[in-house]
């Protein structure tokens, strides 16, 4: 090798080898370690040329040192920096030869690398040191256990603000920035997304700056590298043009680090010091690491936030407002969508003016918790409306409807766009509806009900009774369905409760216990508004409490929620002044056909949900006992209906129940005295040990048989 002016230089082997330096070459994609025979000797091998594994090469160094430099070496490839390390050499019989010095610089070859570097013997260095500067075992373990809690709190942070109040709060053990900023991209500009340790408008230079500005963070945006800077003199070196906007702070060292994830640099780190900070390998280590749980927390924020505003964008666009007050009914709404996924499913509730006059309530639930789910319900909304706005009646919106959704759901292939045999998988989904088509002025309502959850009505006195409803198979099974109705009247200060099972099941419950929850709150909220009862709801299934209210399943199950509340107000009822008025009179009308066997079941389930604060249990079960007994007889021995009143009168511990089922058979019972074995003529008798008083009276067409109990011959 020829100098300048004409000189030869001797080889570079020759000059290593006089000043005791070796020179060595690690090969990250073979594995293989080449020393020349001044760095062979320094590790204690004969002076020759020799080619190591990298296992071969561990054994000679101290255990604790080779995994020191082993992270020094990765901070030097992602920085392009030189590693420097000192290490111990060790013999055969673990004992330290000497100390050496090593300085290596990455050479990139795609993903792989290599390593060239030199070796020198040094004085030895305290133990269990790697870096250019004694670190001690404690410092190590405070660095650990700071990182494990940044790492922690930057896991928990749910969005931009909160990620950057963490990363504010952070301390590193040895050095604590007292400025930090957080860069960036937007286009072909770098943006600040949020600075701690400065004064309000000094980010304004820095606020839309270009990205080929001359600038630290602009500069590791462009390369994807970090950039230390230890002192004034170097930053005004290397950033001239841009050194006056940092030197009004008074910083003395800086650190710009990449913001760097799934591949892609999204921003810049700064961490500004008021002390000079030399940068030590273990201290970028911190940096780096901090730098990239930083950016990936920033990135879960970023995604998290774009699902909440697609969420929430979604439902706004798919869930209805309910329009202007309606004459004689007053409606209230909730929806909560599940705590798992985009935060969408396919519950949903709407409000539809009818052209009679009347109005229709809808509220439903599409299968799954998913994307699809949301669209569908989408589309079966729009599809009720159209129906319910023709004029049908109640049964045929829902058999229009299930018809509807059986033949969308049936004729496309999920995850296909080219039908049914483009290869996808089918994925037929079905629906739960209950329709209420109301009359404001009279309070009739009439209910044609799909798989979904009866009604629940709180009556003018505060009773909460869950209403039975015929109904049919869920919307989307059957093709060709059939609904029946049934009517009721909601009288005035009466409020009825439509809600989808996510109300009633969230938290472990199953439909039972779930109802009795419920019933609690619309008990205790008696009186209040519908807004506030409305809001009740969700926070008694939702909110702090329901933990202490987790039902008998052993999952906490999740569901999307929607609730429509419907009252009838009154003067007395409180709907409006928050003070009700309580009348002293419960009670419950019930028609049963003679081809509806089954709902003398719902006749006894009535009669106990009425007498349920009832003070004496045993009262309760002889009630339950006589109704089933005359409804019985009247759906057996007569070719006509029973009409059930039940009706319990007085205050609080004195109140009378009357019970009454009317037919209309002029044949009056007879009481009868029916041997061991007869299967019939006990219902009379049963009425005379049980009942405080009864009896049976003739009407113009008919009869009518009563019993009466009294609550204060209990206590």
């Amino acid at each position: 090798m020829r100098t300048d002016d004409g000189g030869i230089l001797p080889p570079v082997g020759d000059v290593l080898a006089s000043i005791a330096t070796g020179l060595w070459r690690w090969d990250n994609a073979t594995g293989l370690v080449t020393f020349d025979a001044e760095a062979a000797r320094l590790l204690g091998l004969p002076a020759e040329p020799t080619i190591l594994t990298e296992a071969g090469a561990r054994a000679h160094f101290h255990p604790v040192d080779w995994n020191e430099i082993d992270g020094i070496v990765a901070l030097a490839v992602a920085e392009g920096t030189v590693a420097e390390a000192r290490l111990r050499v060790m013999d055969g019989q673990n004992r330290v030869l000497r100390t050496v010095r090593s300085r290596s610089k990455p050479i990139m070859h795609g993903e792989e690398y290599e390593l060239i570097g030199t070796m020198q013997e040094v004085a030895d260095s305290p133990v269990g040191t790697a870096a250019r500067t004694p670190v001690t075992g404690d410092w190590r373990r405070s660095r650990e256990a700071f990182l494990l809690d940044a790492g922690r709190a930057l896991a928990e942070a749910r969005s931009t603000a909160e990620v950057l109040r963490v990363a504010a709060g952070l301390s590193m053990p040895g050095f604590s920035p007292d400025g930090l900023a957080v860069f960036g991209v937007a286009g072909d500009r770098l943006t600040i997304i949020g600075h701690h340790g400065h004064q309000p408008g000094d980010d304004g230079p820095f606020v839309d700056m270009p990205l080929n500005t001359d600038y630290p963070a602009a500069d590791v945006v462009r390369s994807g590298r970090a950039v230390y800077l230890s002192s004034p003199s170097q930053y005004k070196e290397r950033y001239p043009s841009t050194w006056p906007l940092a030197s009004r702070f008074g910083r003395e060292s800086w650190a710009f680090l990449p913001l760097s994830a799934g591949g892609r640099t999204m921003g810049a780190w700064m961490a500004a010091f008021a002390y000079p900070v030399s940068f030590t390998p273990d201290e970028r280590s911190v940096l780096t690491t901090v730098a990239r749980m930083l950016a990936q927390a920033l990135s879960r924020a970023g995604v998290a936030e774009s699902e909440r505003e697609l969420t929430e964008g979604l439902q706004r666009s798919m869930l209805p407002t309910l329009g202007p007050e309606i004459p004689g009914l007053s409606v209230a709404a909730r929806y909560v969508p599940t705590g798992g996924g985009l935060q969408v499913g396919g519950d949903w509730y709407d409000m539809i003016p009818l052209p009679n006059g009347r109005i229709a309530l809808v509220i439903g639930d599409v299968q799954g918790h998913d994307v699809r789910a949301a669209g569908l319900m989408g589309q079966l909304r729009i599809a009720l409306r159209a129906y319910a706005s023709e004029g049908h009646r109640p049964d045929a919106v829902l058999s229009r409807a299930s018809r509807f959704l059986y033949g969308i759901t049936d004729s496309i292939t999920y995850g296909s766009t080219g039908g049914p045999d483009a290869g996808g998988t089918a994925d037929p989904r079905f629906a739960t509806c209950l329709y209420v088509e109301a009359d404001p002025a009279t309070g009739r309502l009439e209910i044609a009900r799909a798989g979904h959850p009866d009604p629940v009505v709180r009556t003018s006195d505060g009773t909460v009774l869950i209403r039975p409803t015929a109904g049919g198979l869920p919307l989307g099974i059957d093709p060709d369905p059939d609904y029946p109705t049934t009517s009721i009247t909601l009288e005035p200060g009466e409020l009825m409760m439509l809600c989808t099972d996510g109300l009633i099941e969230t938290g472990g419950h199953d439909m039972l216990t779930g109802f009795t929850r419920l019933r609690a709150i619309l008990e205790e909220h008696a009186g209040d508004d519908l807004e506030l009862l409305a809001d009740a709801l969700v926070q008694g299934v939702h909110g702090p409490s329901s933990h202490h209210s987790t039902g008998p399943l052993a999952d906490r199950r999740e569901d999307d929620i929607a609730v429509l509340l419907l009252c009838r107000p009154s003067p007395g009822c409180g709907c409006d002044t928050g003070v009700p008025v309580r009348p002293l009179i419960r009670r419950i009308m019930l028609t049963i056909a003679q081809a509806e066997p089954e709902r003398i079941a719902e006749c006894r389930q009535q009669l106990r949900d009425l007498l349920h604060d009832w003070a004496d249990p045993e009262q309760v079960d002889s009630a339950v006992l006589m109704l089933s007994e005359m409804v019985t007889n009247v759906l057996v021995h007569t070719d006509g209906d029973a009409l059930l009143i039940a009706e319990a009168r007085g205050e609080l511990g004195e109140r009378r129940l009357r019970v009454e089922v009317a037919d209309a058979s002029d044949e009056l019972p007879h009481k009868r005295k029916p041997g061991e074995l007869a299967s019939s003529g006990r219902g009379l008798v049963l009425m005379e040990l049980l009942a405080d008083a009864w009896g049976v009276d003739p009407r113009g067409e008919g009869k009518s048989i009563w019993f009466e109990l009294y609550e204060s011959m209990a206590l």
